[in-house]
């Protein structure tokens, strides 16, 4: 669906209102068209083709010309003819002067001489919106060019519209890439060799003795460095009172977390409960300043870790009856982890390689579409929270903007490799069996604590379907890439450098 917001002319109260110029002139064209919903491409018999609007009036194609741009984009030129822009024209003057209230006229009796001299630059821009719309409708579902649905056209060029001439308008939009791919051979990929060793088993145990700790308050407690503290800070002007909108209450933390916005862990440490303290901190940022903050804790916790025994086994999970279950368990998940991790480093390789060797560009709205898609997870590792995430990059003198600078070359690489990897999964006509599919759901349900059936449920109720058969396509094609390019002993790394985390 396209919607142009342009002048309207407004019958809704007692007068025709006329939008001022400038905003007829800073059309822009919001589009709302998902190229997944689109029918095939339809034959196009030629110019001076008739198409056929949702209203049962037709547009008269006189012309048409598409034109590639840089960054996989095109302009679309199309001129409708004079005698079909003109039929519109008088179609929406008789229609409002069926609705118009105008001063010294009954309701609905204006002439439309009068509508045209008092209001006809609206009314001429609304018939140019209205044969834009149903000219656009159309041809984007029959032409090749079809723009990205998160893409947003614009117009090109001032819109003039007169009702005695052929009417001409352009907009330019992004299109899917056009390339091939010639070479997939010769990539040099060198797969890391990791073992599971006694710290790693140590360093999982410990973390599920946190996970299981006992959270108890202390009230004669003191605060130090992994004390849970709750807290209440404002900052203070020169004179010592609380600026309003800076308080904040019951915030409860971690110390040495780094989590809070002023970063004023280290000089909390040695408080009790009931102390109260005023210091100045630096804030770095885009508005670095330096601030007076009083802070007083009200609650001190502290975590309480569980023995490592039986009894934690079985607390963690029933399937485990001794301590030695769950370690079993724990190697396991971690050789699997690490086979899955030494996988993807593969594929990032032979990405590379592919993008190395078959050059193309990505259109901007496609990366735009890639780095808001980057930033929603980011925020979900924050609670969805944009405020707060927004103040924490402020604090670290940082902002979304240089997130995405940041950001951007790896999407373009991700988004160059994921377009490839389809062109090749297109020319190699890779299919999936429904058999296939179920062995898929099967292995979820195995992975998790849902049953196959209710895992099936789950991906239909969602839509996730077609994405487990792409799922599986893809890995099928890397299958085939490995054969042409198999990866080669590379050198032995630790667990966690393989898994780019720190101990």
């Amino acid at each position: 669906m396209v919607e142009l917001h342009l002048a309207k002319v407004d019958v809704a109260s007692s007068n025709l209102v006329s939008r001022s110029r400038k905003a007829i002139w800073t059309l822009r064209i919001a589009f709302f068209y998902f190229v997944a919903l689109l029918e095939r491409p339809t034959e196009d018999s030629g110019f001076n083709r008739t198409l056929e609007t949702e209203q049962g009036r037709t547009t008269m194609i006189k012309e048409k010309t598409i034109t590639p741009l840089e960054n996989s984009a095109v302009k679309l030129e199309v001129t409708i003819e004079q005698t079909a822009a003109e039929k519109e024209y008088q179609a929406l003057l008789t229609d409002y002067s069926k609705k118009a209230h105008l001063k010294g006229f009954r309701p609905g009796k204006a002439p439309i001489k009068v509508l045209e001299t008092k209001f006809g630059e609206s009314m001429r821009m609304e018939t140019a919106q209205k044969i834009i719309e149903d000219t656009l409708k159309v041809l984007f579902e029959q032409i090749e060019e079809k723009p990205l649905g998160y893409a947003t056209p614009s117009l090109e060029g001032e819109l003039v519209f007169d009702p005695k001439r052929d009417f001409t308008f352009a907009v330019s939009y992004d299109v899917f890439p056009t390339f091939e791919v010639k070479d997939t051979s010769g990539i040099a990929i060198e797969e890391p060799q990791v073992s599971i060793e006694k710290e790693d088993l140590s360093r999982e145990l410990e973390a599920l003795r946190e996970q299981n700790a006992l959270v108890v308050e202390k009230s004669d407690g003191v605060v130090e460095k992994n004390t849970i503290v709750t807290v209440n800070y404002a900052e203070l002007d020169e004179k010592g009172v609380v600026i309003d909108g800076t308080n904040r209450e019951d915030y409860t933390f971690t110390v040495g977390s780094g989590y809070t916005i002023y970063k004023f862990d280290e000089d909390i440490v040695g408080m009790k409960v009931g102390d109260e303290k005023t210091f100045t901190k630096d804030i770095e940022g885009e508005e670095a300043k330096t601030v007076t903050l009083k802070v007083s804790v009200t609650k001190i916790k502290v975590r309480e870790l569980p023995d490592l025994d039986d009894e934690l086994a079985q607390d963690i999970d029933d399937a485990y009856k001794t301590l030695e279950d769950l370690k079993k368990s724990i190697q396991t998940r971690l050789e699997e982890s690490a086979k899955s991790q030494v996988r993807q480093k593969n594929i990032a390789t032979l990405l590379d390689g592919l993008v190395e060797k078959n050059p193309l560009t990505v259109p901007e709205s496609m990366v735009h579409a890639e780095l808001h898609s980057n930033w929603n997870n980011f925020l979900r590792q924050f609670g969805g929270n944009e405020s707060m995430v927004h103040q924490l990059l402020q604090a670290q003198g940082s902002s979304q903007a240089q997130l995405f600078d940041e950001w951007k070359p790896d999407a373009q690489k991700r988004l160059k490799g994921q377009l490839i990897l389809q062109k090749l999964i297109e020319k190699a006509n890779i299919e999936v069996t429904d058999e296939e599919v179920d062995a898929e759901i099967k292995t979820q349900a195995a992975g998790s604590n849902m049953g196959e059936k209710e895992t099936r449920e789950y991906f239909e109720k969602n839509g996730l379907l077609d994405y487990v058969r792409n799922d599986i396509k893809e890995r099928k094609m890397y299958d085939l890439l490995f054969e042409k390019n198999p990866p080669k002993k590379g050198p032995k790394v630790k667990y966690l450098d393989l898994m780019e985390r720190k101990s």
